[in-house]
């Protein structure tokens, strides 16, 4: 990628008011995504809110402090902690129980990111992506909303008037919305739907008058160290080969990421600190975050979406933002409104969430021009989606290798990159098609660098 240097703008020169204001601007942008991973997968929304901002100071600090971007929680593992619960359930577990054994998985994933980033060093982006292109990465990501699509159907059969009003609010803010209403959609049809929900006596608030007002947001149970006071060792392994799959799509995603944000900003952020650090950041506060019961972390589209809107470019707003975050945490009663969220609701805006991320996959197919005229292209894509929908719908819901369980994806994925490095006819480029590279964004409201 080509792009002209330019100036950061110095957000010290605005004064410590309007910085703070920039900063809860970020904050507000990343918020409704980020709370809504925890609040479908069962994880702590404290545990979310204080390693989102721990995260992103890590990445910060691991890429000099030059990169403006906040990390938030990954929608790519949703089938990743789906998948883990169901095998954990299996064997007799709750999902809390099961939900430490996810976050093995996605630590294990948050190291496969070390690997990417020394591959990147040692032989550089073009090499390394020849093994990763769209036609192994696209399915996958098609795959990942297409197994999450019966979960959004039966949250959303507790109330299909509520969800239904959670999906119009949503496609309302993001298709005719401006400025910050189309970059938080979610967040605006959680908070409509809620408030309709309210009005119409769903939602029990039992729980946040229990609520203390400050807390610690971590608790034992529910980090990964957990496990180990009595752990299933098949389904620790079955965990992460589960998971680590997944990985293969969200660096996919971070490199995009990481070109939108130099798009945006004028700066090849790819070259200067490089691409090995912004992995290496991204997987540290991901393995981090899962060690202690929060979701997987990623660079968020929402926060780019900000930059552009307000031309302030300074990575200290984006770590004003992570303290914000932080301090929220802190608060036990905040949580609790947030989990008091109708199921129904939670349906509405997963059946939006988990199309979109299957059109993510058909996104980063079409714009690097996958040649499906070419028959081995149409045999990798087709292996991919038959093995992954097909073992996640199966009665067993997983192949059984001895004792060990790996999910449709996990299988679809290792396949799909053996298919592609067999056989002939490779003709996958990193970096020729700056669109192209830019495609895989699980974010659903990302904004156009020109709108």
């Amino acid at each position: 990628m080509n792009i002209s240097g330019q100036a950061i703008y110095d957000a010290r020169k605005l004064g410590t008011g309007k910085m703070l204001t920039l900063g809860l601007q970020h904050l507000f942008a990343m918020f409704g995504a980020t709370v809504l991973v925890p609040i479908i997968t069962g994880l702590s929304m404290s545990a979310t809110l204080l390693f989102a901002g721990l995260g992103t100071l890590i990445f910060h600090l691991c890429t000099k402090f030059k990169v403006p971007a906040f990390l938030g929680s990954s929608f790519a593992f949703l089938g990743g902690y789906a998948a883990v619960v169901q095998m954990g359930m299996a064997n007799g577990l709750t999902q809390a129980e099961a939900l430490p054994y996810a976050c093995i998985g996605v630590f294990c994933a948050g190291l496969i990111y070390f690997v990417l980033a020394g591959l990147f060093s040692v032989f550089g982006p073009a090499k390394v992506m020849r093994f990763f292109p769209p036609v192994v990465t696209g399915p996958i990501i098609i795959a990942i909303g297409l197994i999450l699509s019966g979960s959004a159907i039966n949250n959303c059969n507790q109330n299909w008037w509520i969800a239904m009003l959670a999906i119009a609010i949503i496609i309302l803010c993001n298709i005719w919305g401006r400025g910050m209403i189309r970059i938080i959609p979610i967040l605006l049809g959680v908070l409509g739907s809620y408030f309709v929900a309210l009005c119409f006596g769903m939602v029990d608030f039992t729980a946040v008058k229990e609520a203390a007002w400050v807390g610690l947001p971590v608790k034992w149970e529910n980090t990964a160290f957990a496990v180990f006071s009595n752990p299933n060792w098949n389904l620790i392994i079955a965990a992460i080969l589960a998971i680590i799959p997944i990985s293969l799509a969200t660096m996919m995603e971070h490199i995009g990421d990481m070109c939108a944000i130099s798009s945006t900003t004028g700066i090849n952020y790819l070259e200067d600190p490089g691409l090995h650090r912004t992995l290496i950041g991204d997987g540290l506060a991901t393995a981090l975050a899962s060690l202690f019961g929060a979701p997987a972390n990623t660079t968020y589209g929402e926060n780019t979406g900000v930059l552009n809107l307000s031309k302030v470019y300074d990575p200290r707003v984006i770590r004003i933002a992570a303290v914000f975050a932080i301090i929220l945490s802190f608060c036990p009663k905040f949580s609790a409104i947030i989990s008091s969220i109708p199921t129904a609701v939670i349906g509405g805006v997963s059946l939006v969430l988990y199309g979109m991320i299957s059109a993510v996959g058909v996104r980063n197919v079409v714009e690097n021009k996958v040649d499906f005229k070419a028959s081995r292209n149409v045999i990798v894509l087709a292996v991919i989606l038959v093995l992954a929908i097909g073992i996640s719908y199966s009665s067993a819901g997983a192949i059984t290798i001895g004792s060990i369980h790996m999910s449709g994806l996990a299988v679809a994925a290792i396949v799909g990159v053996i298919l592609n490095a067999v056989l002939p006819g490779k003709d996958y480029e990193f970096g020729k098609n700056e669109m192209g590279d830019m495609s895989v964004d699980f974010e659903v409201n990302r904004l156009k660098k020109d709108e």
